[in-house]
């Protein structure tokens, strides 16, 4: 079976603090309001973009000198504070969770794992022909199942370092054309992975997961927005070469047993695509059992 990638370790050069990546965040909330937005009056004589430092500590009740030094990443606050200013800047609910994931600055986690228990493999087999996949905490593929290789490419056919969701949506040419609302599915994706990394600055993996994504003028205009969303289960239309049109509900699973992991699943939405995914399977299994490199872990 393909073997697993090896997580790599080290400090990415110019990483922000917790902190910092916080304060940088509020600000670019800040920066995309404007006063009339919120009832304030406006004035020609203003010199940055949005809101000023002290109109948002007017609205979330604190003074002027402590937002500026959360901003600065100087401090740490409450619950009861981020929450006051999240309300103040206007965000949404997945704005407001990441916001509040800054309440703790903890010590990092343990490494998770870089193989999949017989259990957990298993499942992933079991669910076959619907396409399922095990992500790691940097969203790097651990193992998958035939199903998943047909929907997309066989992972064990690429380089480990390029193993990971995030590349196959945004590096892998490939995808643009599979997910019929590209924009939007690597949007949210982009989202949810810049949440999840602006809380590990010290960890190389993310540092280089995002070094190539950067190297996408998509992902690096979205990236320099700052933008954060939470996973929300949706239906994914999916224009495939050989199976047609696709309809598959996204399921993300937390494995209880195995902290970090994720296991991810794309289940038929109707019977069209329900026959559509049995027979891509039969396909991508033939070439499974041809000689291909046997996908899952090591």
């Amino acid at each position: 079976m393909g073997r697993p990638y090896e997580a790599v370790t080290g400090e990415p050069s110019g990483a922000r603090t917790p902190r910092q990546e916080l304060g940088a965040f509020l600000r670019s909330r800040r920066e995309r309001l404007s006063p009339s937005q919120l009832g304030l009056p406006g004035s020609s004589r203003r010199r940055t973009p949005g809101l000023r430092r002290g109109e948002v500590a007017q609205l979330a009740g604190i003074s002027a000198s402590w937002y500026a030094w959360l901003e600065q990443g100087r401090v740490r606050t409450s619950e009861q504070v981020l929450r006051a200013v999240a309300r103040a800047l206007r965000l949404d609910a997945a704005e407001t969770a990441h916001v509040l994931s800054f309440v703790e600055e903890a010590p990092p986690a343990a490494q998770a794992p870089t193989w999949v228990s017989r259990n957990l493999l298993t499942l992933v087999r079991t669910l076959d022909p619907n396409p399922a996949v095990v992500l790691d905490p940097h969203w790097d593929l651990l193992a998958w199942n035939c199903g998943y290789a047909a929907l997309l490419t066989d992972p064990a056919r690429l380089p480990a370092k390029r193993r990971n969701l995030l590349w196959l949506v945004f590096r892998w040419t490939p995808a643009r054309s599979l997910l019929a609302d590209w924009e939007g599915e690597a949007r949210a994706l982009l989202g949810q992975f810049r949440a999840q990394a602006a809380r590990h600055p010290d960890d190389g993996r993310y540092a280089e997961i995002v070094a190539e994504l950067l190297a996408d003028p998509d992902a690096a205009r979205w990236y320099d927005r700052r933008e954060t969303t939470g996973f929300q289960p949706a239906v994914r239309h999916f224009r495939h070469q050989e199976a047609g049109d696709l309809r598959l509900r996204y399921v993300k699973l937390a494995a209880v047993d195995e902290p970090a992991h994720h296991l991810l699943a794309y289940l038929p939405d109707d019977r069209a695509s329900e026959n559509a995914l049995r027979d891509l399977s039969v396909t991508g299994r033939a070439a499974w059992n041809a000689g291909r490199p046997k996908a899952g872990t090591g």
